[in-house]
């Protein structure tokens, strides 16, 4: 099939591709029109002026929702921006994405948020939603936030980056009593990270090797922070979603099907381990850190019972000058977003997880925790967000097939298994066979009101 640009395919009908979607792999038909998925069924006739693509022998799986993101605008600009990072994440398969709030400046009231949806508006051609942030002086702002409006309320309980540490307990406890819709957290211990790094200063000088960054940014800290953030949302009865689970002691914080409290997972941190620093050393560094093989395989466990319900990237980039930093120099941040997908289908090969249990936590599972209207599943009626994999067309990484701005990935010179060969977002193609469609324009996510 020939594809021309995105307005061109208003009506297209899938053939023969393997849906997988809610718990099942079945090989059906599926026919977009008007951006939503008119009708799924085991044979179905084109209707006139409707566009064919055979999906023979490939998956159909629903858009990935990314609930974590860094697209680095405003502010950031020469890093990343909305338009080239969703680039990215359409041509890996990602059809829609949160952003965070450590921009500049930060997010930290509806005012920003609005600026935030014009540029995605005008710039991202993946459906888009933005995380409102919370700072020890704007509890007002975060208390009449309007939760159709917002992904979340982000709180830093660990500084990362920036000014958006949350420490005073008097502001969190309101956060925590107060946000009108679910809260996510960074969850690290700034006093026990500072006195980690003094102590790394002391016996490394200024050359610490990248391979203290577990043991600087430490288990320890992680866990403090993350029993801290379970103790006050069990308190104040909130609505809570600890982000990117680095370390196997946290895990015993969360019950498979919670429903108030529940747990996330990021894609390096199941891929890599602490053997990886000898090799990429700044590239992988990201807060919270890459941890020890045991940590790893306990965390990919949970995504298999449970008790991770989430699967997203913590897409960070940062230029390839910026990274070559020495360690307390060089900033923490990686980019994933083209790649996070084939990386869920490389573990699949791996027999580490099904292509079922991946949908049901990249997919399914962050549209019924965020609460998103008519997405994340492949249902008739919804919109048609869905990307087809080719489980047999191998991808080479290379720096020059890159649509992040950044430049370069922890993943060049790898191969991997499979190919994303279609994304469509919203309806309309935005990625097919290597191109992206420049024309094609996401929607603002839609969030139900009552959230809780």
């Amino acid at each position: 099939m020939e594809i021309g640009s995105s307005t061109d395919m208003a009506n297209l009908l899938l053939t023969g591709g393997k849906l997988v979607n809610e718990g099942t792999i079945s090989e059906q038909d599926l026919l977009i029109k008007d951006g939503r998925i008119e009708r799924i069924d085991s044979s179905i006739s084109p209707p006139p002026g409707t566009e064919v693509m055979d999906a023979g022998g490939k998956l159909i799986l629903p858009g990935l929702i990314d609930d974590q993101v860094h697209f680095r605008e405003p502010g950031l600009t020469h890093k990343a921006c909305i338009h080239s990072e969703s680039k990215a994440a359409v041509a890996g398969g990602v059809t829609t994405y949160f952003e965070m709030p450590n921009v500049f400046p930060p997010t930290l009231d509806m005012e920003r948020i609005e600026e935030k949806c014009a540029i995605a508006q005008r710039d991202s051609l993946a459906n888009y939603g933005f995380f409102l942030g919370a700072s020890n002086e704007n509890l007002e702002a975060v208390k009449s936030a309007n939760p159709e409006k917002i992904a979340g309320i982000k709180v830093f309980m660990g500084s990362s980056t920036g000014n958006m540490l949350v420490d005073e307990e008097s502001v969190l406890e309101g956060i925590f009593r107060n946000a009108p819709t679910i809260i996510a957290t960074h969850c690290e211990d700034t006093p026990m990270i500072l006195a980690n790094e003094e102590q790394a200063r002391r016996k490394y000088g200024e050359n610490v090797p990248f391979s203290e960054h577990g043991n600087i940014r430490s288990r320890e800290a992680c866990l403090k922070s993350s029993s801290m953030a379970v103790e006050l949302a069990c308190r104040e009865n909130a609505k809570l979603h600890v982000l990117h689970i680095t370390t196997e002691e946290e895990l015993d914080l969360f019950e498979s099907g919670h429903d108030r409290i529940t747990a996330e997972a990021c894609v390096h941190h199941l891929w890599f381990e602490e053997s990886s620093y000898v090799t990429l050393g700044s590239q992988i560094k990201c807060n919270p850190a890459i941890k020890k093989v045991s940590d790893r395989d306990a965390v990919r466990q949970a995504v298999t019972d449970g008790r991770i319900s989430i699967l997203a990237t913590d897409h960070a980039p940062h230029t390839w000058e910026e990274k070559q930093g020495t360690y307390f120099n060089a900033p923490s941040g990686l980019p994933l977003i083209q790649h996070t997908l084939l990386m869920m289908m490389e573990m699949c090969q791996q027999n580490e997880f099904s292509p079922e249990l991946i949908v049901e936590r990249a997919c399914h599972a962050p549209a019924r925790l965020f609460q998103v209207k008519d997405r994340g599943y492949l249902r008739e009626g919804y919109w048609a967000d869905l990307v087809v994999v080719d489980p047999e067309g191998k991808t080479a990484v290379k720096d020059t097939e890159l649509f992040s701005k950044c430049g370069w990935s922890p993943f060049s010179h790898l191969t991997f298994t499979h190919s994303v060969e279609t994304t469509v977002v919203s309806g309309q193609v935005a990625y097919h066979l290597g191109q992206v469609q420049m024309d094609c324009r996401g929607h603002r996510a839609e969030f139900c009101k009552d959230r809780r």
